[in-house]
């Protein structure tokens, strides 16, 4: 039943690696699934080790001043860049118990603007009832409205897009079929039984998921209408980022929240968000992006499944990036970036890769190999690494400060990855 569950929410999410393997062309452009044709990887691949002058990186010192320079690169080559001021913040909190009695329930709305009809985010936050003390949590950012994602009574309903409209209905969101839920009930309660919170929210609370976004939501707080998009404007994969990072500011006035032990996870766009997220705010303690594949983790300059030009597609994904990410469809062994120096950034803090051995669209051996070439500033950092070239085998994690692991099947996170997760918190936090 969790499988179908699974299944059913990647169908949900409008996420088409399922389909898209199956075809050799997607939105007019070509698919490669041959390994002999996917080009040289390391062609114009940049060092992460080397500054934009040519020197090197000899120490932390210096690879504070080079990651500086790491990011502004992704800020004008494929993110964009957040606005200079972060949006205001409220927040309402009701708390009371949740799961029969089992565990504190708070139910928290971020609040973005003076007016509560402005943009905010619903978070639910459950936490072990017999806590001693402040709770490090898994952050999970979710394609699911929160009613959705348990079965607790008196979890409020969530809200959706319409993108005909382009207005939020304060409703519950679609149903799935027969009553069903994304069935995360006995998972949250794995964790507090643990003794680590749990928290999810939905995404497109923050910024919703659709084209020509550039005025609703967190994004629409700073558009000005009629202004074309300068070539590193934020797309919404930044603006989810943000939104996670004044989740933050809350997190830290929370005393119930351990918030320097916070763990971030996404599936596939999300798994792009949760890595760019743990690039560009360090408040993020382990980071575990899930199938995050192109424009995440694995490694662009590979011609293999979904590719730079596949995402910057008019008709496919061009508005969760910026615009100049488009310009390096048809160049991308010239691109100043690529997935390892976005593993890079991440360092010394613990990273956790996640993908799934048949998720060929998304590229598992590309994720790998951005591991096998960004280890290095683990290592400069004093950070144990996988000291293995070869891929490993489904189900074979790396728990070390940068891990990876492979689950045996597709697109989506399984059953068993919740696991791993737990593991690798179990180690790190």
């Amino acid at each position: 039943m969790r499988k179908i569950v699974v299944l059913l929410c990647c169908a949900l999410l409008g996420v088409a690696a399922a389909s898209a393997q199956d075809r050799d062309v997607v939105a007019g452009i070509p698919v490669n699934y041959d390994e002999t044709k996917v080009g040289d990887y390391k062609l114009g691949l940049p060092d992460p080790l080397t500054f934009n002058n040519g020197k090197p990186v000899k120490n932390a010192r210096q690879w504070k001043k080079r990651r500086a320079e790491i990011v502004k690169l992704f800020e004008e080559n494929q993110y964009g860049k957040w606005p200079a001021k972060k949006p205001a913040l409220r927040y309402d909190v009701q708390q009371d118990l949740g799961f029969d009695g089992t565990a504190v329930r708070k139910q928290i709305t971020l609040y973005f603007t003076e007016f509560n009809d402005g943009p905010r985010v619903d978070v639910l936050l459950y936490l072990p009832k017999d806590a001693a003390g402040p709770t490090p949590i898994l952050l999970n950012l979710n394609f699911s409205q929160n009613n959705l994602a348990v079965s607790d009574p008196g979890v409020k309903p969530g809200r959706r897009w319409d993108p005909k409209t382009r207005t939020m209905s304060e409703m519950p969101a679609m149903q799935m079929p027969g009553g069903m839920r994304f069935g995360m009930d006995a998972t949250i309660k794995t964790y507090l039984k643990e003794g680590f919170g749990f928290a999810t929210l939905c995404y497109t609370d923050i910024t919703p998921d659709f084209e020509d976004n550039d005025e609703l939501g967190l994004r629409g707080l700073y558009h000005t209408p009629g202004a074309p998009r300068a070539d590193n404007d934020w797309g919404s994969i930044s603006a989810w980022a943000m939104g996670v990072s004044r989740l933050m500011d809350y997190f830290e006035k929370d005393p119930d929240v351990d918030a320097t032990r916070v763990a971030l996870t996404g599936c596939s766009r999300l798994g792009k968000t949760t890595i760019w997220t743990g690039a560009i705010e360090p408040r993020i303690k382990v980071v575990m992006p899930s199938c995050s594949g192109e424009g995440g983790a694995a490694i662009s300059r590979r011609n293999y499944g979904e590719t730079v030009a596949h995402l910057a597609e008019k008709t496919r994904f061009p508005y969760q990036f910026c615009p100049k990410y488009g310009y390096w469809g048809d160049k991308v062994h010239e691109m100043p970036v690529d997935a390892h120096m976005l593993v890079a950034l991440i360092a010394p803090r613990p990273l956790l890769l996640q993908t799934g051995s048949t998720d060929i669209w998304s590229d598992p051996k590309g994720e790998w190999l951005a591991l096998v070439e960004g280890r290095k500033v683990y290592q400069l950092l004093g950070q144990d690494v996988p000291t293995a070239d070869e891929m490993p085998a489904p189900d074979q994690p790396y728990y070390t400060t940068l891990g990876y692991v492979m689950h045996e099947g597709g697109h989506g996170i399984m059953p068993q990855d919740w696991t791993y997760y737990l593991e690798f918190m179990k180690r790190h936090l």
